[in-house]
């Protein structure tokens, strides 16, 4: 919503005396006065509006009241001072304000297509790519799938995998996304799990029934070392699809890894060692590599 207000010149005037305009945006060559919800006042060169913004374009092209002699017309927004300020610097060309946080990226997002401003929304595009933001991958999902961004939202999705994305903290941005761009997260990380169950099954990883024998001797032997890790495999890329910690970490140190490569044949005049731990590691980590990373 977008109200107007007429107060004097000479009000006005009085008024940035008094610290209610924005420094950088109180030059009295300017003839529109924007004013914030917090009450501060913006003056800006309609020009500048008319030619970076639809919104304004519009407004600009609908007849006008006339004002009152030495009154100025104050349109007032709903956007905070921070936000006006952010999205001002950038239609302005003026050294822009830093984004530090996803509650600041959503809100200018939010006014640059309220008021059809091409130009912000490209600068925020570029923006999100860069430190601190990159390290909220959901979020980053999240504004980029509402904007269209393929290329950012493919980014965001492999950047996901390292994240458990059911835990209960993550819900609330979830709820934000819409289904479709959900779904697709969720097919990834699920697909990403599913592709190492399946593989795990096939040869030439053990399959087939609980019973078995020795490669050597032909003792009968039981294969549950390896039926534990490869459900501890499977359970950690369901936390976390990324799967470098199965590969980096926990086929080397899980007490399943260990127990899985310390088991032998248990016959005493064989013992022979059942799983070949360098090799089950290289086919497993080669299976990880092959898995989808984006949605």
């Amino acid at each position: 919503m977008m109200e107007t207000e007429s107060i004097p010149d000479t009000a006005l005037v009085n008024m940035a005396n008094g610290g209610a305009f924005h420094q950088l945006f109180s030059s009295p060559d300017a003839d529109i006065v924007l004013g914030a919800k917090d009450h501060t006042l913006f003056r800006i060169h309609s020009w500048t509006l008319k030619t970076t913004s639809g919104w304004f374009r519009s407004l600009f092209s609908m007849p006008q009241r006339s004002s009152l002699p030495n009154h100025t017309e104050v349109i007032n927004l709903e956007e905070d001072s921070h936000t006006l300020e952010s999205l001002l610097l950038m239609i302005c060309g003026l050294p822009i304000n830093p984004l530090t946080s996803y509650d600041e990226v959503d809100a200018l997002l939010f006014a640059a297509e309220k008021y059809e401003m091409p130009g912000p929304v490209s600068l925020i595009r570029v923006l999100i790519m860069t430190p601190p933001l990159l390290d909220q991958p959901l979020r980053l999902y999240a504004a980029a799938t509402r904007c269209g961004w393929e290329e950012e939202a493919k980014h965001a999705s492999a950047q996901s995998l390292a994240l458990d994305i059911y835990a209960p903290e993550h819900q609330p941005i979830l709820r934000k996304i819409h289904t479709g761009a959900v779904l697709d997260l969720i097919n990834l990380h699920r697909n990403r799990r599913e592709g190492i169950r399946k593989r795990l099954d096939e040869q030439p990883f053990v399959i087939g029934s609980t019973k078995a024998s020795c490669p050597r001797c032909r003792w009968t032997i039981d294969h549950h070392t390896w039926r534990e890790l490869k459900y501890k495999v499977v359970m950690e890329m369901d936390a976390r699809p990324l799967g470098d910690t199965v590969v980096d970490v926990g086929l080397i140190e899980w007490p399943e890894a260990v127990a899985c490569w310390d088991a032998k044949c248990p016959n005493a005049e064989c013992t022979c060692v059942l799983y070949d731990k360098v090799e089950t590691l290289r086919l497993i980590r080669e299976c990880i590599d092959t898995l989808p990373r984006t949605t």
